[in-house]
């Protein structure tokens, strides 16, 4: 069956989708969502180098107008990780059921869904025993409760360190694999108040 990707950007996701495409080549698809809260150069990092060095297919959807209306006048930083995660939701389901459309016209189906999620974004989300929510991460608990896809989680036991050395072992550039970390919600959340265009 079919596999999409939620691609960030960031080493996480994109050492889950190099490990993927690995194990299953071009049933694998990877969605690239641009709010408009990224690192300057990033969308163009991931449209060229990560699939220069892997060769998977990247559908990338803009969405920043989107994200910036939804933002508008918000200051709280936890509201405003909440309205990244539901939009980037939203936008990320809009570009898999044009997928799964797709696979469909041409007789196949997408079965699984995955996540670059790592062991601490779950501690720091609440789960596991004796945990307290630090913030909240959109790709651990954010998923609607009428997923049509199977979760795959492949680094979901790993730490950041360890993540980075799969990542070189599959032949990652050091671009990506290296990485400074950077929120998903990204600049949303390094901007203190509201978040504008502008700032």
């Amino acid at each position: 069956a079919r596999v999409i990707c939620g691609l960030s950007g960031g080493v996480d996701s994109a050492v889950a989708a190099a490990l993927v495409h690995k194990a299953v080549g071009d049933q694998l698809v990877c969605v690239f969502v641009d709010h408009g809260l990224l690192r300057q150069g990033e969308r163009e990092q991931v449209e060229k180098d990560f699939v220069a060095a892997t060769g998977v297919r990247l559908v990338t959807i803009d969405a920043e107008a989107q994200f910036l209306e939804a933002l508008a006048g918000v200051s709280d930083p936890e509201t405003k990780r909440k309205i990244i995660g539901r939009e980037f939701i939203r936008t990320f389901e809009k570009a898999a059921a044009d997928l799964v459309a797709e696979a469909a016209e041409e007789g196949g189906e997408v079965k699984f869904l995955v996540q670059g999620t790592l062991y601490p974004d779950i501690v720091e989300s609440g789960g596991g025993s004796g945990t307290a929510v630090i913030k909240s991460h959109h790709n651990v608990g954010g998923l609607p409760d009428d997923l049509e896809f199977d979760l795959v989680e492949p680094l979901r036991t790993l730490f950041k360190d360890e993540v980075r050395a799969i990542g070189r072992q599959l032949g990652l550039p050091e671009e990506i694999v290296g990485r400074h970390p950077f929120p998903g919600p990204g600049l949303g959340i390094r901007i203190i108040g509201e978040v504008t265009k502008e700032r």
